[in-house]
Order: C-alpha cells, then sequence, then structure tokens
C-alpha cells in the first residue's frame, strides 16, 4: 500500500458535485461538506481549479452588457472606498475558496476522549461553526450514537451535523429525499456501497438505500450534510428522526 492509499481520500465528490461547489449553487450544509473533503483531497482542489478556470473563460466568452450610468458610478465609488489607505475590507479581492478551505488534517490526543479515539484538528471550514471537538457537549441520540448539530434543518430542507459512532454501532437502515453527503474526520464506517475514511466523502441521493457502521476500533466521528430529510425505513429510525434532524 502507498503513502497515497495511505494518507489521502479514497472517495471523492462526483464532477457535477464539484462544478455546483464551485458555482456557489450548493446550499451551506452541502458546501461545508464539500469544503472539509477539499480540505484533505490536493485532487479535487486540482479538479475544482479547472471548473473554476474553465467557468472564467466561458464568462469571458460573453459579450459585454453595458451599465446603467447610475450603476457605473457606484461601482467606481465603491473601489474607492475599498482602495482607500487603512480600509480593511477588499470585498473584490477574495481567495479561492480551495485555498480558504486548505490545511492538512491532523489528530491530537484528548483528555476526555473515550478509549483510543484521537480527537481530530479541525479542517479550516469547521472552524467557523465550533471551536474543536475536544470538549463538545455531544448529545445522545441512541446507545453508540452521538451527535452535535451545526445547521438546524432550513426552510428548503438542509441540514449538518457530527455524528459519533461508537465502533460496531450501526446507523438504521434510511433511503434519502434528497442528497446526503457524508466526510469521516476520524475513524471508519461500512454501508453498501463502500468503507470510508478519514477524510472520504460518500455522496448519495433518492435512490440510495443504505445502514452505515462503525467498523473500526474506534469511534467514527463524520459531518452528515443533507438538502432533504431521510427516509428511515424501520420503525426504531422512523421513533429517532425527529431527534435526529436529517
Amino acid at each position: 500500500m502507498t503513502a497515497r492509499q495511505l494518507f489521502l481520500p479514497n472517495h471523492h465528490p462526483s464532477d457535477a458535485m464539484l462544478v455546483a461547489y464551485g458555482a456557489g449553487s450548493l446550499g451551506e450544509g452541502l458546501s461545508l461538506a464539500v469544503a472539509v473533503h477539499l480540505s484533505h483531497c490536493p485532487d479535487c482542489r486540482a479538479t475544482l481549479a479547472e471548473v473554476e478556470a474553465l467557468g472564467g473563460a466561458l464568462l469571458e466568452d460573453l459579450p459585454p452588457a453595458p451599465l446603467e450610468s447610475l450603476s457605473l458610478a457606484a461601482t467606481l465609488d465603491r473601489l474607492d472606498r475599498e482602495e482607500a489607505p487603512g480600509n480593511p475590507c477588499k470585498a473584490l479581492h477574495v481567495e479561492p475558496q480551495w485555498k480558504r478551505h486548505s490545511g492538512t488534517p491532523k489528530t491530537t490526543p484528548a483528555a476526555n476522549a473515550q478509549g483510543p479515539t484521537p480527537v481530530p484538528v479541525l479542517p479550516r471550514p469547521l472552524r467557523a461553526y465550533i471551536p474543536a471537538l475536544d470538549g463538545l457537549s455531544w448529545q445522545r441520540l441512541a446507545p453508540g450514537v452521538r451527535r452535535v448539530e451545526l445547521l438546524p434543518r432550513t426552510a428548503s430542507g438542509g441540514a449538518a451535523q457530527l455524528l459519533r459512532i461508537a465502533p460496531g454501532t450501526a446507523l438504521p437502515h434510511h433511503g434519502h429525499g434528497g442528497l446526503e453527503l457524508t466526510v469521516v474526520l476520524s475513524g471508519h464506517f461500512a454501508d453498501e456501497l463502500g468503507r470510508y475514511g478519514p477524510g472520504d466523502l460518500a455522496e448519495v441521493d433518492g435512490e440510495t438505500s443504505h445502514q452505515p457502521i462503525a467498523d473500526s476500533h474506534r469511534d467514527c466521528i463524520c459531518l452528515i450534510a443533507t438538502d432533504a430529510p431521510l427516509r428511515f425505513t424501520g420503525l426504531m429510525g422512523r421513533l429517532m428522526q425527529p431527534f435526529i434532524g436529517l
């Protein structure tokens, strides 16, 4: 096994997902999941850069649209304000998303971690939501399953949260009302589609039903984002749904 197989993700977002992310058309939760994967994956960052370059080339080929004089004057005035000395606002100079989301994930022992599970240092995208995993108040959902809510479900159906799943614990079997993205931060899980480790992104849609299970000796900590509620197939899952928030 090569160093690449050991330390880089093996499961990635689809090209369509990266295009949607680059275009800014994903909801906040799904965008967060893709950003976390990008912080682990130089290959996907390179693909995203190609997508953004292609988008820029297509924009250059579009015929220019005339601006009204009032709009042009307002734009020039804004540029003057932003370029004024001492003004920290550089709204027109925004780092590419993959640069803002870059950083090499590591792990560090946690004083309150249970068993041998290390607590990963958070990728940069997650630090806007929580300062660290160490010391979080995990809400118990079921035996072996705890969570921290990051984004409550929105009116359009999106949501995101962290799950911490004990070794050998399976989540209820479920389908999907839309997209579900899962990014592993620590540990591993497996389902009918494959096995996922740190940095891997599992992308499923309304055509997929599965039952993830934490299948390593340590807790599986993962970020799960959806754009529509899950569809649990068993009685236990349906009873848990109001508390799960996905």
